[in-house]
This record gives C-alpha cells, structure tokens and sequence, in this order.
C-alpha cells in the first residue's frame, strides 16, 4: 500500500495500480475487444507493404506463385490477456498476439497463407509540461514466431521482423503517442 501525498494546496492525484491496469486488460480480453481485421484498403498508402500477395513475394515467394497478385487480409488478436506492470515512471505492458494472413480470391474465399504469433513489450511514460498532461510510448521488444498454413513454406521471420518493427516504429508508435498526446488539465 501506498499512502497518498498530503497537499497544502489544490491538486490532482492520479494513481493507478497494477490490480487496476489489469482488471481493465482482463476485462477488454475476455470481451473479445483485443481483436481486429485489416484489409488493404485500410493500410495507409505509404505504408511500406501492401496486403496483396506481390508485395508478400520478398517474405514468401511461393505464396506469389500461388496466388498471384491477389489481395490479402490480417486478422489480429490477443492469444492471452495483456501483462501490465505499474513502475513510478511508467506502464509496462507485455503483449501475447497473433496474425493471421489470409489470401482473399475473387469469389470472396479467404485462404489461409500464414500463422504469426507475435510477443512485444512496451513502455509508457507519462508526461506533464506546462499543466498538460501527455505521454509517450515505446516498442521495446517484438518476438515473431510463424507457423506453416497450407502446405505453403514458413515466411522467411527476419525479414518480417524487421519489417512489423519498421511499421510499428513508423505508424503504430507515433499513432499510440499521438492518442497519449499533452490533453489540457484543468
């Protein structure tokens, strides 16, 4: 236990434990709520790779010859609830994922290409400047693990390492930062 602060003077007293950052992965696990579908029309144009099986080519080329320059869809989600620890400075979280890649043919079929469960650890650190409130997070750690789907070679994981840290470093940290961005507090 933790005994608050006594203040002489107005103030706001955030505290969050573990028990509490916890309840609250629990909660949105067991709601199924740690779940999302990506298509290649929901990827931002610059992002470096498109969900269709040409650009899959340089991790699978086989996948490719198969499918030719056919469209491709994610299905992402958590394996296990979130670990989250509380430390003064920050949030860690340990996240428990994976993605599945899916070949979408013309009659609207999803094949199965490619199984990835995906470990990361990342580090929240709140931040107050000039009465606002804010934060930042960081990647600090991505563990892939593929497994095989279809008879179809597994994905070459370096390469697709380093290119989810690359996406994450480019879209999914500065999108999270910016969620956490200084928020005027009263």
């Amino acid at each position: 236990p933790v005994t608050p602060p006594m203040a002489h003077e107005p103030m706001l007293l955030l505290a969050v434990t573990e028990f509490v950052a916890n309840s609250a992965a629990s909660t949105y696990f067991t709601a199924g709520a740690l779940r999302r579908n990506i298509s290649s029309d929901m990827l931002p144009r610059r992002f470096p790779l498109q969900l269709r099986t040409k650009s899959m080519e340089v991790f699978s080329p086989q996948l490719q010859e198969r499918y030719p320059d056919q469209p491709m869809e994610l299905h992402l989600w958590a394996r296990q609830q979130p670990l989250l620890s509380c430390h003064p400075d920050s949030l860690h979280g340990t996240l428990f994922s994976s993605a599945e890649a899916f070949v979408v043919l013309p009659n609207a079929t999803r094949v199965p290409a490619f199984l990835l469960n995906i470990d990361a650890n990342v580090t929240g650190k709140p931040t107050i400047t000039r009465n606002r409130l804010g934060g930042t997070v960081r990647l600090t750690g991505l563990v892939p693990d593929p497994e095989l789907a279809q008879g179809l070679p597994v994905p070459q994981v370096k390469r697709l390492e380093t290119l989810l840290k690359f996406g994450l470093w480019l879209f999914g940290v500065p999108q999270a930062n910016s969620k956490c961005c200084p928020r005027a507090v009263p």
